[in-house]
């Protein structure tokens, strides 16, 4: 089957149907994506211990990359809050802040990400982020946002302050609490005061006073912009960098410059790991955004082809000075909901970054370092939710357990542990749940052909027959269970004559399970007591037949679990279905 160029170049779908229309609710949608990604970028990029101007290369060529290779309308693409802290964390551990090595290796974090998550998409690999479960995310991203405003607090307060856990930042800051600078202190804390402000009152507050959905939605969007405008002409009206306020200081008046990510060998060794969490990180957070706005729309995301557009994504970010990126949540949502039809959204995003690049920045020169971090804070504490630690317990106390685990142990030991422990948790968690499948013992309910659980329903049974319905796939971890669970209940003495496994719920036997079902076979016949299956689904058939277990069952196989009752039972007929 020839496959379209479409199908790796989505650009060619949607570029073939654009028209006046998409373009005038393309612009309007940049525009107030720009103005809330200028503050935004320089403030990630500050979190990720780059200079400013990193945060705003890394939101150019990746934007347009994605463009051409992202399959989402809506997904604005760039450096987000939870990939900063990790690219911070991992680059920290091996170069120190501010040194030409920091930045190499941030550029070569962001290669190593990009050829990843695009050898996962060539090899059509996007299952493999399921083995982060939801749960584990949550806390995960709750945890991060609870180490990201710890983390900005000392530029909020002008401290020196470092540490990579909760426990470190604390101790850190309460170490330095005498040199709180009372200027920075106010300037920050009137910053996060009048963004958490605008961020929750402003549009309302315009509406009422007759302004339009739009002029509202931009002027709360322009909230940052207006945090750093104040704030940078108060610094420098007053003086007050003389005073000891933190300020960005200059940023280079240039394009996206071409660079090169290192290519040592001890780099990449060092960096492999975080790369690749960074990766399933993003990718989750990606697509997530994407599946939920493409939904409104009715629209199909390809898993697989945006792990394409993100590795494209993070290549351009490694050649072009920026640092790992993935599609960001607000920016996301700001964009959708400013009318965003297509991708080029982002294209037109990145031209005005571009021209911001060039044309503004001598403008944040005195950009205190204060209003960076309070955009930050009050972008990430949207993302704490400890209530999904009450959701949990009162759902699933494995849940719950992984949840608080995955938090504490973020916060205590760090981020790069803490996601590493979530996917094993994620694991470990399956191979628990799956390692005692539920096996319930079946009657048949009265006047029908159904077959229900005997604890919860009415129904008739046969001393002589016992009936499991198995409602888990059989493998290596729980094929000893069910070994035993049969085993347990033939005991000598007892009236059963036959055993039939209902494989209703049977999508998989591996070998190991098969080895069982032998086993089991075996054991049965020497007791004289048969062993069947019913409701065994083709897939699985398929398999058995390619076995000897078949030719060697004691028993037979039906088609359902009535033909099985009625074919063995030997109960009065007025049990039975009539």
């Amino acid at each position: 089957m020839r496959l379209s160029p479409a199908r790796y170049l989505p650009v060619l779908d949607w570029g073939r149907r654009y028209d006046r229309g998409a373009l005038s609710n393309d612009l309007i949608a940049a525009v107030i994506v720009t103005i809330m990604l200028i503050p935004q970028s320089l403030a990630y990029a500050l979190l990720a211990g780059l200079p400013p101007e990193a945060g705003i290369y890394a939101s150019i060529a990746p934007i347009l990359l994605y463009a051409v290779f992202g399959t989402s309308r809506a997904l604005a693409v760039g450096p987000v809050a939870v990939v900063s802290l990790l690219t911070a964390s991992a680059v920290g551990q091996v170069a120190e802040q501010g040194t030409a090595g920091y930045a190499v290796a941030a550029l070569t974090l962001a290669g190593l990400s990009g050829a990843f998550l695009l050898l996962l998409g060539v090899f059509r690999l996007g299952f493999l982020a399921n083995f982060l479960s939801h749960p584990v995310i949550a806390g995960f991203i709750t945890a991060s946002g609870i180490l990201i405003a710890t983390s900005q607090l000392k530029h909020i307060l002008g401290v020196e302050a470092h540490g990579h856990t909760l426990i470190e930042m604390v101790g850190s800051l309460l170490a330095h609490i005498g040199q709180i600078n009372p200027i920075t202190v106010i300037i920050g804390g009137a910053a996060t005061a009048f963004l958490f402000w605008v961020r929750r009152g402003l549009k309302p507050l315009l509406r009422r006073m007759g302004a339009g959905p739009l002029l509202a939605d931009v002027a709360t969007k322009a909230g940052p912009v207006a945090a750093v405008v104040v704030t940078t002409l108060a610094v420098w009206a007053f003086g007050l960098a003389e005073r000891g306020v933190d300020i960005v200081g200059e940023v280079p008046q240039a394009l996206p410059p071409l660079t090169l990510p290192g290519f040592a060998p001890d780099l990449i060794r060092q960096l492999a790991i975080p790369a690749i969490l960074i990766s399933i990180i993003g990718f989750v957070e990606s697509i997530s955004v994407a599946q939920t706005l493409a939904a409104k729309k009715r629209q199909r995301i390809d898993p697989d082809q945006e792990l394409i557009g993100l590795g494209a994504a993070n290549l351009g970010a490694a050649f072009t000075g920026g640092y790992p990126v993935t599609g960001g949540f607000a920016r996301s949502v700001v964009n959708f909901d400013a009318g965003a039809e297509t991708p080029a959204a982002g294209a037109f995003t990145a031209i005005g970054l571009a021209f911001a690049a060039v044309a503004l920045t001598p403008l944040v020169y005195y950009l205190p370092n204060a209003t960076l971090a309070a955009t930050i804070v009050v972008a990430v504490l949207s993302l704490v939710d400890l209530s999904i630690l009450r959701r949990t317990w009162d759902y699933s106390r494995a849940d719950f357990a992984a949840v608080a685990a995955t938090i504490l142990l973020t916060l205590a030991l760090g981020v790069e542990i803490g996601v590493g422990s979530g996917v094993i948790l994620s694991i470990a968690l399956h191979l628990i749940k799956t390692s005692k499948p539920h096996v319930a013992e079946v009657g048949l309910v009265p006047g029908s052909h159904h077959f229900r659980n005997i604890d919860r329903h009415d129904v008739a049974t046969d001393p002589a027959i016992l009936s499991l319905r198995i409602d888990e796939s059989l493998y290596f971890v729980n094929a000893r269970f069910l070994e035993d669970l049969i085993q347990d209940r033939v005991t000598d003495g007892c009236a059963v004559r036959h055993v039939i496994l209902m494989c209703s719920a049977v999508n998989e036997i591996d070998f190991s399970a098969l080895e069982s079902l032998e086993a089991v076979n075996e054991r049965l016949r020497d007791m004289r007591i048969g062993l069947h299956l019913s409701e065994v689904k083709g897939p699985v058939m398929d398999r058995l037949k390619t076995t000897h277990f078949i030719d060697h069952l004691n028993g037979q196989v039906f088609l359902s679990q009535y033909d099985a009752w009625r074919a063995l039972s030997t109960a009065p007929p007025s049990n039975a279905a009539e």
